[in-house]
């Protein structure tokens, strides 16, 4: 049926609408189907690889690259291709489970919008050239400019595809390597960094008895969220442990909570400290803290904490009591808290609990690290995209890289990015598809998918021993003029540098690279230096020998910052970030954007989360369009009304809104990004995206809202009842 145009949204819409009758209507079926209209072409598989059993599938391992956690996979590939993809139970990021993204990777592999031969800048567009030909124009831009004039623009990276990059600029005689991620935790590593002595401690969620995380959606996009939802099953096995959690709208880690609190947006870090100041008083810590931390605390008691956050004194008190009862604790800060334009501070009031409650060495334990230093993660955040936005305003940068980053679309308005690329004389895209920043750059390189390429991945997250994973392709290359990522580094590095000449490809760099590390790195391989290679693969993982740092906790005394009112701007924007399509790089994938949010249900598009006190001062429900605006820009969305948001907030989730990006992403739903003000945090410099004020304001359109399940209340039916804990340990699980 490819004559039928219909989309997954408008058969849902149309669902909505009128049920069965009125879909089959929309989809406009001809009255005679027949065998021509799904007709395409099949290759027959005569001559099958020797290991080749037809319709036996044959599992290899491999890395999920989805975002930068860097779980285990397994890829099943039958006949020589890909068709399912599971965790890979020897790795202890994500020991055999994997999410939703994870899962999507086939159907990214397979997109259809792929880019899949090189082209170049012509006139107004973008024309297709040869490889040789974008090599040869790319190695004389290399040779002309200077290396302070060049700039790398990426995502998070590690392993050796790291090296290579760290390579190339140092070749090239440059220190421009901008690490852009929109959804980090950089606040809170610079903190544990300062406060406690490593950036990344293991935390232990499987010893705490209760966690009290102040805005980290651990289960959903923080950190490593596989990992900790494994680490959470276990926290809520044997003793139950109680987790509460503060935040300005609900996320999938809110949802599960014994108790959630919607603190006024930016008070978080006074929550913090007036917890702490209770326990102080009653002398229920167990670690003392020096005479200036008490004489800074007193100023935060229940009462005062209390006006500045919204939340009653008793349960201010009550958080203090079950943190200090339930040993060992564990208070963790996240994206909303670092968020904030005083984050740092916010997220320094969050680590103090721990020290005071002496979980320094018991729930937070001193990372693992890899012993490579250069094989270790390059993590990104929004100070990197500051800075980077900042250079193109002084046109500092000539020739421009961009690789696993979009800032043409992740920026907001206010940083002035897609403009001032124009600054830069020459840019060059290395992706897998046409987004945003690729169509704005003068010479495009098509990659291999994750499941086409090899590469190697060493998180910036580590639980247990130390780790490295391996990445090899898990199919042939779907397009004969796509390259591999460290196949285009190695051609980069051989322009300015011999040192590379002896590796004909990057799986030869690579191969040799990992069974030539030290005997302390490669010491969980055994064999020859091919049985070794040969097992690495097989496992997908390579344990080794790790650098742990010592922890040694460093009180001080913090001030948290009061939130004005704004009269123009009287609510709170946040940008929020959820398990999918997280921060837009996944609007492209089918499956992902008709997962439904876990909190709305909503599929396919945009949408505004209001909280039901708020909807009823404006006047508007469910599917009505309203207008946010802030001193950068607006933008329009539907409304969905819940009960999980702070009445003076607005949440309009990230990940659609683009202008390019194939056609399951193009034009669908807004981005939210855009209209945030260039605030950074006054710490550390990064992104404030959760700083914006706003105003939220009415217009005439409504539409069905589209989205999955049915209705959210009971009608006071009792369908389904709630006990207690205790009451249910007495009566049903301890009886």
């Amino acid at each position: 049926m490819n004559d039928i145009k219909v989309n997954r949204r408008g058969f849902l819409k149309a669902l909505g609408w009128g049920g069965a009758g009125t879909a089959l209507t929309a989809c406009d079926l001809p009255t005679t189907i027949t065998l021509e209209e799904g007709k395409e072409e099949v290759v027959a598989y005569v001559v099958p690889e020797e290991y080749v059993i037809p319709g036996i599938g044959v599992w290899y391992a491999s890395t999920c690259t989805q975002c930068d956690a860097g779980c285990g996979l397994h890829g099943r590939v039958r006949e020589g291709r890909i068709l399912k993809v599971e965790g890979n139970p020897d790795s202890l990021i994500n020991n055999g489970s994997t999410c939703l993204m994870g899962q999507a990777g086939v159907q990214n592999h397979y997109n259809p919008d792929r880019v899949t031969q090189p082209m170049m800048r012509k006139g107004a567009g973008l024309q297709p050239i040869s490889w040789d030909d974008a090599m040869a124009e790319l190695s004389k831009r290399i040779k002309s400019t200077s290396g302070s004039k060049i700039a790398w623009v990426s995502g998070s990276v590690s392993g050796h595809q790291s090296v290579l990059i760290s390579e190339f600029l140092s070749s090239v005689g440059s220190k421009n390597h901008f690490a852009h991620e929109t959804i980090n935790s950089s606040v809170w590593s610079q903190v544990c960094a300062d406060m406690i002595g490593d950036a990344e401690p293991r935390l232990r969620l499987d010893k705490a008895q209760i966690i009290v995380s102040f805005g980290a959606d651990f289960l959903g996009t923080w950190k490593s969220p596989v990992h900790f939802a494994g680490e959470y099953a276990k926290f809520r096995s044997g003793q139950r442990g109680m987790l509460v959690q503060v935040e300005p709208k609900m996320t999938l880690t809110g949802g599960n909570a014994d108790l959630w609190i919607a603190a006024n947006p930016g008070t978080e870090g006074a929550l913090a400290l007036g917890v702490a100041n209770f326990i102080l008083d009653r002398g229920w810590n167990k670690e003392n803290v020096p005479g200036t931390v008490k004489q800074a605390l007193a100023a935060y008691d229940v009462d005062t904490v209390a006006g500045l956050t919204g939340v009653p004194a008793t349960k201010i008190q009550r958080i203090a009591s079950l943190f200090s009862e339930r040993a060992p604790s564990l208070a963790i800060a996240g994206a909303t808290v670092e968020g904030q334009a005083n984050g740092y501070d916010a997220a320094s009031a969050v680590m103090l609990l721990n020290i005071i409650m002496g979980n320094i060495g018991n729930t937070i334990e001193a990372g693992n690290k890899f012993p490579e230093r250069a094989l270790r993660a390059k993590s990104g955040n929004t100070g990197d995209l500051v800075k980077f936005a900042q250079g193109l305003e002084d046109k500092k940068f000539d020739l421009l890289f961009f690789s696993n980053s979009n800032p043409v679309y992740t920026a907001p308005d206010a940083l002035r990015v897609k403009e001032n690329l124009s600054n830069a004389s020459f840019k060059v895209a290395l992706t897998q598809h046409p987004d945003e920043t690729a169509l704005a750059a003068d010479l495009v390189l098509p990659l291999y998918s994750s499941m086409e390429d090899w590469g190697s991945h060493v998180p910036a997250y580590q639980p247990e021993k130390v780790s490295l994973s391996i990445q090899q392709p898990l199919m042939e290359p779907l397009y004969k003029d796509t390259r591999g990522f460290g196949d285009v580094m190695l051609s980069l590095l051989k322009v300015k540098s011999n040192a590379y000449n002896k590796f004909p490809d990057y799986y030869s760099y690579l191969k040799t690279a990992m069974v030539n590390m030290p005997e302390s790195v490669r010491s969980g391989l055994k064999g020859s230096r091919d049985q070794m290679w040969t097992n690495l693969l097989q496992n997908g993982v390579l344990n080794a020998g790790s650098n742990t740092p010592k922890l040694t906790p460093k009180p001080r005394a913090i001030k948290a910052a009061t939130v004005s009112k704004n009269s123009e701007y009287p609510m709170h924007l946040v940008p929020s970030a959820r398990l999918g399509l997280w921060d837009g790089r996944h609007a492209n994938i089918p499956w992902l954007q008709e997962a439904p949010d876990q909190i709305s249900k909503v599929v396919w598009g945009s949408w505004a989360e209001l909280h039901p006190s708020t909807a009823g001062k404006l006047g508007v429900q469910n599917g009505d369009f309203i207008r946010v605006s802030s001193a950068s820009g607006s933008i329009e969305t539907q409304v969905y009304v819940h009960k999980g948001i702070h009445p003076n907030v607005v949440a309009v989730p990230m990940g659609q809104g683009h202008s390019a990006y194939g056609r399951y992403a193009k034009d669908r739903g807004v981005n939210p990004l855009k209209i945030l003000d260039a605030v950074s945090e006054e710490k550390t410099g990064e992104l404030a995206l959760y700083a914006t004020r706003v105003k939220v304001t009415k217009t005439n359109k409504s539409e069905v809202l589209v989205k999955m399940g049915g209705s959210e209340t009971q009608l006071g039916r009792g369908f389904v009842r709630t006990v207690s804990a205790d009451q249910f340990r007495r009566t049903e699980g301890e009886a």
